[in-house]
Protein backbone atom coordinates (compact mmCIF):
# COMPACT_ATOMS: atom_id res chain seq x y z
CA UNK A 1 0.00 0.00 0.00
CA UNK A 2 1.39 3.93 -0.50
CA UNK A 3 1.93 5.66 2.40
CA UNK A 4 0.53 8.73 0.84
CA UNK A 5 -3.22 7.75 -0.42
CA UNK A 6 -5.56 9.30 -2.42
CA UNK A 7 -2.76 11.06 -4.02
CA UNK A 8 -4.52 11.18 -8.12
CA UNK A 9 -1.80 10.50 -10.96
CA UNK A 10 -1.92 10.92 -14.75
CA UNK A 11 -0.50 8.32 -16.21
CA UNK A 12 0.45 9.12 -19.88
CA UNK A 13 2.02 6.60 -22.43
CA UNK A 14 1.02 5.15 -25.85
CA UNK A 15 1.73 1.80 -24.99
CA UNK A 16 -2.25 0.69 -23.87
CA UNK A 17 -0.98 -2.98 -22.73
CA UNK A 18 1.51 -0.65 -20.57
CA UNK A 19 -0.74 2.02 -19.42
CA UNK A 20 -3.79 -0.52 -18.13
CA UNK A 21 -0.87 -2.68 -16.32
CA UNK A 22 0.24 0.77 -14.58
CA UNK A 23 -3.38 2.05 -13.86
CA UNK A 24 -4.60 -1.58 -12.73
CA UNK A 25 -0.79 -1.55 -10.26
CA UNK A 26 -1.33 2.20 -8.57
CA UNK A 27 -4.85 2.01 -7.75
CA UNK A 28 -4.12 -1.43 -6.22
CA UNK A 29 -1.73 0.79 -3.88
CA UNK A 30 -4.36 3.36 -3.29
CA UNK A 31 -3.82 6.28 -5.82
CA UNK A 32 -6.77 7.97 -7.87
CA UNK A 33 -5.62 7.10 -11.47
CA UNK A 34 -6.31 8.86 -14.21
CA UNK A 35 -4.74 7.93 -18.27
CA UNK A 36 -3.82 9.35 -21.35
CA UNK A 37 -2.57 8.11 -24.22
CA UNK A 38 -0.32 10.95 -25.91
CA UNK A 39 0.16 14.02 -25.31
CA UNK A 40 -2.26 15.59 -26.82
CA UNK A 41 -4.98 13.52 -24.59
CA UNK A 42 -2.84 14.77 -21.57
CA UNK A 43 -3.22 18.38 -22.25
CA UNK A 44 -6.99 17.99 -22.86
CA UNK A 45 -6.74 16.41 -18.93
CA UNK A 46 -4.37 18.63 -17.74
CA UNK A 47 -7.13 21.16 -18.82
CA UNK A 48 -10.00 20.24 -16.59
CA UNK A 49 -8.21 18.78 -14.00
CA UNK A 50 -5.56 19.23 -11.78
CA UNK A 51 -3.33 16.05 -10.50
CA UNK A 52 -0.19 15.19 -7.86
CA UNK A 53 1.81 13.28 -10.12
CA UNK A 54 2.54 13.16 -13.50
CA UNK A 55 3.89 9.82 -14.43
CA UNK A 56 4.78 9.89 -18.27
CA UNK A 57 6.75 7.89 -21.26
CA UNK A 58 9.33 10.06 -22.96
CA UNK A 59 9.25 8.15 -26.12
CA UNK A 60 5.14 8.93 -28.03
CA UNK A 61 4.34 9.36 -31.51
CA UNK A 62 3.58 13.48 -32.00
CA UNK A 63 4.83 15.53 -29.13
CA UNK A 64 7.38 13.28 -27.02
CA UNK A 65 7.61 13.66 -23.12
CA UNK A 66 10.39 15.82 -22.54
CA UNK A 67 8.90 18.51 -24.54
CA UNK A 68 5.30 18.55 -23.07
CA UNK A 69 7.20 18.34 -19.35
CA UNK A 70 9.15 21.68 -20.88
CA UNK A 71 6.00 23.00 -22.05
CA UNK A 72 4.18 22.61 -19.10
CA UNK A 73 6.72 24.26 -17.06
CA UNK A 74 6.50 27.14 -19.29
CA UNK A 75 2.99 27.34 -18.57
CA UNK A 76 3.97 27.42 -14.91
CA UNK A 77 1.76 24.29 -14.11
CA UNK A 78 4.23 23.21 -11.19
CA UNK A 79 2.90 19.81 -10.98
CA UNK A 80 5.54 17.15 -10.23
CA UNK A 81 6.35 15.05 -13.29
CA UNK A 82 8.09 11.74 -13.35
CA UNK A 83 9.45 10.27 -16.96
CA UNK A 84 9.86 6.85 -17.71
CA UNK A 85 12.27 6.55 -20.62
CA UNK A 86 13.71 3.21 -22.41
CA UNK A 87 17.11 5.17 -22.82
CA UNK A 88 19.53 4.79 -20.24
CA UNK A 89 22.55 7.33 -20.95
CA UNK A 90 22.84 10.26 -18.67
CA UNK A 91 22.77 12.86 -21.39
CA UNK A 92 18.87 12.07 -21.96
CA UNK A 93 17.96 11.92 -18.16
CA UNK A 94 19.64 15.51 -18.18
CA UNK A 95 17.73 16.18 -20.65
CA UNK A 96 14.65 15.54 -18.93
CA UNK A 97 15.76 16.92 -15.65
CA UNK A 98 16.32 20.24 -17.71
CA UNK A 99 12.74 20.37 -18.75
CA UNK A 100 11.46 20.26 -15.81
CA UNK A 101 10.93 16.71 -14.54
CA UNK A 102 11.40 16.08 -10.94
CA UNK A 103 12.92 12.68 -11.60
CA UNK A 104 13.52 9.75 -14.16
CA UNK A 105 13.03 5.95 -14.37
CA UNK A 106 14.75 3.94 -16.61
CA UNK A 107 12.34 0.67 -18.73
CA UNK A 108 12.25 -1.99 -17.68
CA UNK A 109 11.70 -1.45 -14.07
CA UNK A 110 10.37 -3.45 -11.48
CA UNK A 111 6.83 -1.93 -10.09
CA UNK A 112 8.00 -1.72 -6.60
CA UNK A 113 10.67 0.94 -7.69
CA UNK A 114 8.08 2.92 -9.60
CA UNK A 115 6.36 2.95 -6.63
CA UNK A 116 8.89 3.89 -4.45
CA UNK A 117 9.85 6.86 -7.17
CA UNK A 118 6.10 8.15 -6.38
CA UNK A 119 6.12 8.04 -3.20
CA UNK A 120 9.56 9.91 -2.95
CA UNK A 121 8.17 12.30 -5.08
CA UNK A 122 5.06 13.20 -3.34
CA UNK A 123 6.90 13.16 0.32
CA UNK A 124 8.77 16.41 -1.27
CA UNK A 125 5.99 18.40 -1.44
CA UNK A 126 6.06 20.65 0.92
CA UNK A 127 2.87 20.56 3.23
CA UNK A 128 0.65 23.36 4.49
CA UNK A 129 1.57 22.38 8.83
CA UNK A 130 5.38 22.18 7.74
CA UNK A 131 7.61 24.27 10.34
CA UNK A 132 10.88 25.27 10.06
CA UNK A 133 12.84 27.13 12.54
CA UNK A 134 15.19 30.83 11.72
CA UNK A 135 13.35 33.33 9.93
CA UNK A 136 9.93 33.33 8.28
CA UNK A 137 10.66 35.11 4.87
CA UNK A 138 14.40 35.05 3.27
CA UNK A 139 15.33 37.97 0.75
CA UNK A 140 17.02 37.16 -1.81
CA UNK A 141 17.30 40.51 -3.98
CA UNK A 142 13.63 40.80 -5.41
CA UNK A 143 12.69 37.79 -4.85
CA UNK A 144 11.14 36.47 -1.62
CA UNK A 145 10.76 32.99 0.30
CA UNK A 146 8.57 32.48 2.47
CA UNK A 147 9.38 29.58 4.73
CA UNK A 148 6.40 28.67 6.49
CA UNK A 149 4.40 28.67 3.70
CA UNK A 150 7.00 27.09 0.90
CA UNK A 151 6.85 29.96 -1.41
CA UNK A 152 8.53 32.20 -3.52
CA UNK A 153 7.85 35.66 -4.94
CA UNK A 154 9.21 38.06 -7.15
CA UNK A 155 7.28 41.56 -6.45
CA UNK A 156 3.60 40.56 -6.33
CA UNK A 157 4.06 37.71 -8.63
CA UNK A 158 4.22 33.86 -7.39
CA UNK A 159 7.41 32.20 -8.63
CA UNK A 160 6.20 28.48 -9.62
CA UNK A 161 8.42 25.85 -8.17
CA UNK A 162 8.83 22.10 -8.81
CA UNK A 163 7.90 19.80 -6.32
CA UNK A 164 12.19 19.02 -6.35
CA UNK A 165 12.61 22.90 -6.52
CA UNK A 166 10.43 23.28 -3.41
CA UNK A 167 12.04 20.43 -1.61
CA UNK A 168 15.35 22.01 -2.25
CA UNK A 169 14.13 25.69 -1.20
CA UNK A 170 13.06 23.67 2.20
CA UNK A 171 16.35 22.08 2.31
CA UNK A 172 18.21 25.75 2.28
CA UNK A 173 15.87 27.29 4.42
CA UNK A 174 16.91 24.65 7.16
CA UNK A 175 20.82 25.43 6.73
CA UNK A 176 21.31 28.80 5.83
CA UNK A 177 24.25 30.11 5.66
CA UNK A 178 25.95 26.60 5.60
CA UNK A 179 27.07 24.67 2.77
CA UNK A 180 25.15 21.60 2.19
CA UNK A 181 26.95 18.54 0.25
CA UNK A 182 25.42 17.52 -3.15
CA UNK A 183 25.64 13.91 -1.35
CA UNK A 184 23.10 15.34 1.81
CA UNK A 185 20.86 17.14 -1.22
CA UNK A 186 20.75 13.61 -2.84
CA UNK A 187 20.26 11.84 0.68
CA UNK A 188 17.51 14.33 1.98
CA UNK A 189 15.50 14.09 -2.08
CA UNK A 190 15.01 10.34 -0.91
CA UNK A 191 17.23 9.20 -4.13
CA UNK A 192 19.62 6.69 -4.37
CA UNK A 193 23.43 8.07 -3.67
CA UNK A 194 26.03 7.67 -6.83
CA UNK A 195 27.48 10.30 -9.32
CA UNK A 196 24.86 10.03 -11.67
CA UNK A 197 21.87 11.41 -8.65
CA UNK A 198 24.77 14.09 -7.68
CA UNK A 199 24.65 15.54 -11.47
CA UNK A 200 21.04 15.54 -11.58
CA UNK A 201 20.79 17.69 -8.69
CA UNK A 202 23.45 19.94 -10.27
CA UNK A 203 20.70 20.41 -12.69
CA UNK A 204 18.14 21.19 -10.78
CA UNK A 205 20.24 23.78 -8.91
CA UNK A 206 21.07 25.39 -12.17
CA UNK A 207 17.12 25.54 -13.00
CA UNK A 208 16.39 26.82 -9.60
CA UNK A 209 19.14 29.92 -10.01
CA UNK A 210 17.47 31.01 -12.91
CA UNK A 211 14.39 31.42 -10.59
CA UNK A 212 16.00 33.43 -8.01
CA UNK A 213 19.51 35.19 -9.27
CA UNK A 214 19.44 38.13 -11.41
CA UNK A 215 22.52 36.50 -13.30
CA UNK A 216 22.45 33.09 -12.60
CA UNK A 217 25.88 32.29 -14.09
CA UNK A 218 27.64 34.52 -11.07
CA UNK A 219 25.09 33.69 -8.09
CA UNK A 220 24.89 35.82 -5.72
CA UNK A 221 22.08 34.29 -3.09
CA UNK A 222 22.80 30.36 -4.05
CA UNK A 223 26.19 29.92 -4.09
CA UNK A 224 28.58 27.17 -5.19
CA UNK A 225 30.71 26.34 -2.32
CA UNK A 226 33.94 24.68 -3.41
CA UNK A 227 34.84 21.59 -2.23
CA UNK A 228 31.57 22.09 0.45
CA UNK A 229 28.68 22.04 -1.93
CA UNK A 230 25.75 24.56 -2.16
CA UNK A 231 24.48 27.20 0.17
CA UNK A 232 21.83 29.45 0.33
CA UNK A 233 22.82 33.40 1.61
CA UNK A 234 20.15 35.62 1.69
CA UNK A 235 20.25 39.75 2.60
Amino acid sequence: MSDLPEAHLLIVDDDERIRGLLQKFLIRHAFWVTAARDAEHARRILAGLEFDLIVMDVMMPGEDGISLTRSLRGENIGTPILLLTAKGETEDKIAGLEAGADDYLTKPFEPKELLLRINAILRRVPTDNAVNEGPKVLHLGPVRYNVERGEMWRGEDLVRLTATESALMKIFSSHVNEPVSRAKLVEDLGRDTGQAQERAVDVQITRLRRKIEEDPKQPRYLQTVRGAGYMLAPE
